[in-house]
């Protein structure tokens, strides 16, 4: 059935497979082999670049997409190789050098300074670039890029160097091949681009003409011929890592300390292995948590580098969250429960360790990627005391344990994909095991004007009474996207069994929706402004298992930047009244659900020009109900100041209010309980980073959450969806307090190796004394007892082919 899928969709359209970019008027430039190399220090006087090619005429990308640049800020590009490495200069013209803007940036972030970037497309098949990039504060940074999105998590080693002159700015950049993925072929043609950004012309230039009005931007590289006689090179690379943590807490300290191994091993000239070995992750950013009391658990962002680098084959078809490895125990026998009333938990482990995880991955010449993925986490056991008898046992509640996922991702024409995606858990004894597949597609039409993107998906549990079933999800649509107009129209739905759950994350099934989509924008700059555009879209829910109509939402909204570079946007939203059969928490087949009320919400934002030292983020939105008491608003504000091109600081609040608030508390033999409340939450966060050089620098993260809840009534769900006055019902109102500071020192002492000192101070409190003022409540969670967390991580990079060249 999924193969038929397939042909279907591609006969359809009308796609024909082709290897290679087929572009009018090309610009085409020819490479040249050098014996001695460039010394890579900006400096653009050495004979190497005097014989090579050169690569001119850039044109503009944005604002004035295809004009031509003026002669006083013109690029000039050198591309020359030789058996290790591929080289480039750049002579970029500004006729005001002292004014090139330069604020220091840690690696791969942007600051307020003007870049170069090169796209390196081996295989040039209009998809899947490398990108290297230098500011001209000499900052570096790195992406690899599939189907037009950047992964700036994944990282290379290697060389380059800024210099402002009194023309403007150079850029010199030593790639060795170990950075790239090519055939063994002894004559190679590459797809490249070249991109200068030019921030205080808000102006961004490249090589070859970049058309805004069609298709990806990967889809219009230039080609560099002539690489000849050059051979992939044994990669392998090692990045042994030492680490040593020291956390105290109520008066008692832990220390820990752990030798381990990150390992980057070619099996290929286009596969790579990666290992994490004795993985250590005491130094990941803290999550963003809040209080939630809602009917879904609450997403984090990844933050572990192995599992955020390279994964663009695994996270296909939304079937992968990697925070379900080494997470809170599943605990699916719930051994609070079964315990008996002589016996207590003392000891309830928090984390699932990972032991090790290894990835595959790459791209055929041929466009096939492959990618298999595999973590192992120990088991993890509850210590139970018996009272009586003074003596204590093991209750396994997270079993050891094998992640796998395995992609098989077909791209063709340059811009469509299909894949084959399989994730698999498997739990020793027992606990319950999953499988999911899917099929996803997105197709476009040889003129990338039209296409067809959507996935079949299929879950099934064994071994958990309640999930006995098969789940399929389907989704399909059909879209348009050319010139000033986009439009998309579609359907998709998820049955009651549906649950990738185990191993991805999905907050709400048995579901179906008619969904569509249009939107309008400029594409050449006004008078006034750089760009604006409009958009809307609709949705049309149901339940999937009774086919009951749910609701129906819409938002229409408009965003704009001003030619001095002031953005703002703002959206109307508007549901019907809905049908909630989530919030009761009685499963979706039960019958119950919750009426929501019809929602009117109106929401605005501004952004002021980024290139002054002071920048000003806000937004604000209100949200009113029909024929409900419940109200809602809120305001978020951060502004940011530029003290000098090393040394900036942001501060945040982000504040919400809800009055008459209505939602699940709990539940009896006869009543499901909801509440009515006021919420309120304040979120005060400040970042700040100081940069001694390109290499060194000094962070601050600090996070303030505060929620509270102060219930007012209680109230009994009826059959109907309502509310029913509950007199006799006792509750407790929430207060919920979150805070962490994070200091985090880099020094990268080496090409891809780093000391990172790194300490934190966090403290967290939950109680009912929600009627505290701010400055009271900080008061109360002062009162609690701190966390500090320091922790000194080193990690020394080792390149195979150096080392062989020494022996």
């Amino acid at each position: 059935m999924l193969k038929k899928i397939s042909m279907i969709m591609i006969a359809f359209l009308g796609i024909h497979q082709s290897s290679s970019q087929n572009q009018e008027n090309r610009k085409t430039i020819k490479t040249t082999r050098i014996s001695k190399t460039p010394k890579i220090d900006g400096i653009l006087n050495d004979e190497a670049w005097k014989d090579a090619e050169i690569c001119s005429d850039f044109i503009i990308l944005r604002p004035d997409n295809g004009k031509p640049v003026s002669k006083e800020y013109q690029t000039t590009v050198r591309v020359i190789y030789n058996d290790d490495a591929i080289y480039i200069s750049a002579e970029m013209l500004d006729p005001d050098p002292e004014g090139i803007p330069q604020e220091f940036a840690v690696r791969d972030n942007f600051g307020i300074a003007d870049f170069f970037l090169v796209t390196i497309n081996p295989n040039d098949d209009g998809q899947n670039p490398f990108e290297f990039i230098v500011q001209s504060t000499g900052n570096q940074g790195d992406a690899k890029v599939s189907n037009g999105n950047e992964d700036f998590n994944w990282s290379a080693v290697w060389d380059s160097a800024a210099k402002i002159t009194d023309k403007g700015w150079n850029v010199e950049m030593e790639i060795p091949y170990r950075a790239l993925r090519f055939a063994n072929r002894p004559v190679q043609s590459w797809g490249f681009n070249f991109h200068r950004r030019l921030e205080k012309l808000n102006q961004q230039h490249t090589w070859t003409h970049i058309d805004n009005t069609v298709g990806r931007w990967t889809q219009y590289d230039g080609l560099i011929t002539d690489f000849r006689d050059i051979k992939p090179p044994t990669r392998l690379n090692l990045y042994p890592y030492a680490s040593a943590t020291t956390t105290t807490f109520e008066g008692n300290t832990d220390f820990n300390y752990s030798l381990g191994m990150d390992i980057k091993y070619g099996l290929t000239e286009n596969f790579t292995l990666d290992a994490t070995l004795i993985p250590d992750f005491s130094q990941v950013g803290f999550d963003d948590v809040e209080l939630n009391l809602g009917p879904f658990e609450q997403q984090f962002t990844e933050q572990r580098q192995f599992f955020t680098e390279g994964t663009e084959l695994f996270n296909i078809a939304n079937l992968f969250y990697s925070r379900r490895i080494g997470a809170q125990p599943i605990d699916q026998f719930d051994i609070e429960s079964s315990i008996s009333e002589d016996e207590e938990i003392t000891d309830y482990p928090g984390k699932v360790t990972m032991l090790n995880a290894v990835k595959i991955s790459g791209r055929t010449q041929k466009g096939l990627g492959i990618g298999f993925f595999n973590a192992i986490t120990e088991k993890t056991e509850a210590t139970i005391k018996n009272n009586l008898t003074n003596t204590e046992r093991k209750e396994v509640i997270d079993p050891f344990t094998n992640y796998n996922i395995l992609v098989l991702d077909q791209q063709f024409n340059q811009n469509s994909t299909i894949s084959l995606i399989n994730t698999n858990v498997t739990r020793d004894g027992r606990f319950r095991d999953a499988n999911v597949t899917a099929l996803d597609w997105h197709i476009e039409t040889k003129d990338s004007k039209y296409n067809a993107d959507g996935s079949v998906k299929m879950s099934s549990i064994s071994d958990d009474v309640n999930n006995n079933g098969l789940g399929y999800y389907f989704d399909n649509s059909f879209g348009y996207n050319s010139g000033h107009w986009n439009w998309e129209v579609g359907y998709n739905f998820e049955n009651k069994d549906f649950n990738p759950n185990d191993l991805g994350i999905l907050f709400s099934n048995n579901q179906q929706t008619i969904y569509g989509s249009a939107g309008w924008r400029t594409l050449q700059p006004t008078k006034k402004f750089n760009s604006y555009n409009f958009y809307f879209y609709n949705n049309a829910e149901f339940q999937h298992f009774s086919g009951i109509f749910t609701g129906y939402s819409a938002s229409f909204g408009a965003s704009a930047q001003t030619r001095k570079r002031f953005y703002f946007g703002g959206n109307l939203n508007y549901e019907t009244e809905n049908k909630d059969f989530f919030e009761p928490r009685q499963g979706t087949t039960s019958g119950v659900y919750f009426l929501q009320p019809e929602r009117k919400n109106i929401n605005a934002w501004i952004s002021t020009n980024s290139q002054k030292k002071f920048q000003v983020n806000a937004d604000a939105w209100h949200t009113a109900y029909s024929n409900n008491p419940k109200v809602g608003y809120g305001f978020s504000i951060s502004p940011r100041y530029r003290f000098t091109n090393q040394f900036s600081l942001q501060y945040s609040l982000n504040y919400n209010q809800f009055y008459d608030d209505q939602g699940y508390v709990d539940e009896d033999d006869t009543n499901i309980i909801f509440g009515m409340r006021d919420r309120k939450n304040y979120t005060n966060s400040i970042s700040g980073k100081y940069s001694f050089s390109t290499k060194s620098s000094l962070s601050l993260t600090f996070r303030h959450y505060w929620g509270a809840v102060n219930y007012n009534d209680y109230y009994n769900l009826t059959s109907d969806g309502e509310l029913n006055k509950n007199d006799t019902y006792e509750g407790e109102n929430v207060n919920f307090n979150s805070w962490n500071l994070d200091l985090n020192y880099i020094w990268q002492f080496a090409p891809g190796s780093q000391l990172i000192a790194f300490y934190r101070n966090s403290i967290y409190n939950s109680d009912t004394n929600s009627n505290l003022n701010f400055f009271k409540n900080l008061d109360n969670l002062f009162a609690q007892s701190h966390s500090h967390t320091f922790s000194v991580r080193f990690v020394y990079f080792i390149d195979y082919n150096k080392i062989k060249n020494i022996f």
